[in-house]
């Protein structure tokens, strides 16, 4: 049986949008400029940092030293080079570089272009859950002496049957806490499959900053099920640790570029996070054959406004939050 969409909890407002029509969202405006804290009203950032993208060799350099996993081949271009030209277009100027399943756990390339970039890029290496331990060695050694300064947990990868609350995984996410590394967390498959790990993570661990990768998978909803898992990522909110990405637009929304049905979801994200714990990504070179890298920093910037957030807020979803977290890193 189908489920019954979920009603609006708050009266519609009307808001003008850049193209004069008028746009129906289910919340009041007051509402979230009224929860602004301090912090986000005092953010002064002139640098665009693009939070989440990938980088791979291409196959030249596959061949020659940097071999993809089997399997794993790209199926488009993302070298380093055609990133900073994309970057460059579009006057971003850093980025985080999220480790690609296409090298899988060899970080070498991504390494390479790391040191060869060093006040440009931060890296965020992948986490290998081996049932072994041998991963939480590999962790320390990728944020100790290769630079990594983030940590990803892809869940799909844990030996079948097992969480990332299991032993391997609590140790990993203690030391990266430890280490004051945050872990971004990748819920493809849905964020209801993950939420008691992330909150049991959270709560045992609370030192440890989480990222919660393009809106933790949570699309508009479209009934009941999909309104209850978004609200639980609302509730995340309570834990000062939780971050999210509005990033990789393409994958959560339900419509084309400038992908506006998302303008509810960042509102209420803001409202329940502040805009200082909310971050832009492009997802690249992912996008770039969905409408573009330019287009993709556009996106945001329209669905800012049509939520009406203020200059400040948008200031930290394109820049302030991420270079508040990896501080010294990007210097205005």
């Amino acid at each position: 049986m189908a489920m019954a969409v979920l009603k609006p909890l708050i009266s519609a407002s009307v808001l003008p949008t850049n193209n004069n029509k008028k746009l129906k969202l289910p919340f009041k405006v007051s509402a979230a400029i009224g929860k602004m804290s301090s912090a986000e009203t005092e953010a002064k950032v002139t640098k665009t940092i693009d939070s989440h993208l990938h980088v791979w060799a291409s196959p030249e350099e596959a061949a020659d030293k940097y071999p993809y996993f089997p399997g794993q081949e790209p199926t488009l271009p993302g070298h380093v080079d055609f990133l900073l030209q994309c970057m460059e277009e579009s006057s971003v100027d850093g980025a985080l570089i999220v480790q690609p399943i296409n090298h899988k756990f060899d970080h070498s390339f991504v390494t390479s272009v790391l040191k060869k970039y060093p006040t440009k890029f931060v890296g965020c290496c992948l986490a290998n859950p081996a049932e072994d331990g041998s991963g939480i060695m590999q962790l320390e050694k990728l944020l100790l002496e290769d630079g990594y300064r983030a940590v990803r947990f892809n869940p799909y990868l844990w030996p079948s049957g097992q969480k990332m609350t299991n032993e391997v995984g609590k140790a990993m996410f203690s030391r990266a806490g430890e280490l004051g590394v945050p872990v971004g967390i990748m819920c493809m498959k849905g964020l209801n499959l993950h939420i008691s790990e992330i909150e049991e993570l959270c709560t045992e661990f609370p030192s440890t900053p989480v990222l919660l990768d393009h809106l933790a998978f949570c699309k508009p909803p479209t009934n009941d099920e999909e309104s209850l898992v978004f609200s639980r990522l609302l509730k995340l909110s309570r834990f000062p640790q939780v971050y999210v990405k509005f990033s990789a637009l393409f994958r959560v929304s339900r419509m084309a570029f400038p992908y506006q049905d998302l303008t509810p979801l960042l509102y209420q994200v803001v409202s329940s996070f502040g805009a200082n714990r909310v971050m832009w990504g492009s997802d690249f070179p992912f996008i770039v054959a969905e409408c573009g890298y330019k287009q993709a920093k556009e996106a945001a910037t329209v669905i800012a406004n049509e939520a009406a957030l203020s200059a400040s807020q948008l200031e930290w979803i394109m820049g302030g939050t991420i270079m508040q977290l990896f501080k010294n890193q990007w210097l205005p």
